[in-house]
C-alpha cells in the first residue's frame, strides 16, 4: 500500500505560497486500496509523477477557459473557439489520469488546495492579456506540461506501468498539437 510522502518540490511554488513541503500522495485507505500487481514503490513512484500532471491540467484548464472569457480583439471569434476546444481535451485528460491512479491502487487530487501544491502551471490573474500575450502563455504552458508528461512517461516505464505510460504518450500527443496550433497562430504577420 503506498504510503504519505513529503518532500520539498524539485521546483518553485506556483504561486509563491511559501510551503516547504507538498503532500504529493496520500495513503489509500483500505477500502480505496484497489489491488495490483505493481510493488508499492511503483504504485507510489507513477502517483507521484501523475498527480501534478492532473494539479497542471486543472491549472491550465482554468487558464485556457480564463482567456476563452476574456479575449478581445480582431480574432475574438476564431480564438475563442480555439481556447474553448483546448480547455475541453485538457478536462478530458484530468479524469484520465486520476482514474489511472485509482486503479493501480494510489490516490489522486482532493482538493483545489492540493492542485495548488503541486501545480507547476502559474495561474494567471492579470486584469488584462492581449490576445496575442494569451496564446503566447498558453503555449509555453503547453510546452511545459509536454516536459511533465514526457518525465511521468519514463518514470512509468521504469516501474514497469505500461498502460498509465500508453494513456500519458495519447495525452503528450493531444499537448504537442496544442502547442503546434498555438505556435502557429503566432505566425500571423511573421511570414
Amino acid at each position: 500500500m503506498p504510503t504519505t510522502i513529503s518532500r520539498k518540490e524539485s521546483h518553485a511554488p506556483a504561486k509563491g505560497n511559501g510551503k516547504a513541503a507538498v503532500k504529493r500522495s496520500f495513503p489509500a485507505a483500505r477500502a480505496l486500496a484497489t489491488p495490483t500487481d505493481l510493488s508499492s514503490t511503483a504504485v507510489q513512484a507513477v502517483t507521484e509523477a501523475v498527480n501534478p500532471l492532473v494539479a497542471d491540467a486543472f491549472a491550465l484548464y482554468t487558464k485556457t477557459k480564463n482567456f476563452h472569457w476574456h479575449l478581445s480583439g480582431p480574432h475574438f471569434r476564431d480564438y475563442h473557439l480555439l481556447f474553448d476546444e483546448q480547455a475541453e481535451e485538457i478536462l478530458e485528460s484530468i479524469d484520465l489520469l486520476a482514474e489511472r491512479v485509482r486503479k493501480i491502487g494510489g490516490t489522486t487530487i482532493r482538493s483545489i488546495a492540493h492542485i495548488s501544491q503541486l501545480q507547476t502551471i502559474q495561474d494567471d490573474n492579470d486584469e488584462f492579456v492581449s490576445a496575442e500575450d494569451m496564446v503566447r502563455r498558453l503555449m509555453e504552458d503547453n510546452r511545459h506540461m509536454a516536459q511533465q508528461q514526457r518525465a511521468a512517461i519514463a518514470v512509468c516505464e521504469r516501474h514497469g506501468d505500461s498502460p498509465t505510460g500508453n494513456i500519458l504518450q495519447d495525452i503528450l500527443d493531444r499537448t504537442e498539437r496544442r502547442t503546434w496550433f498555438l505556435f502557429e497562430v503566432l505566425q500571423r504577420g511573421n511570414g
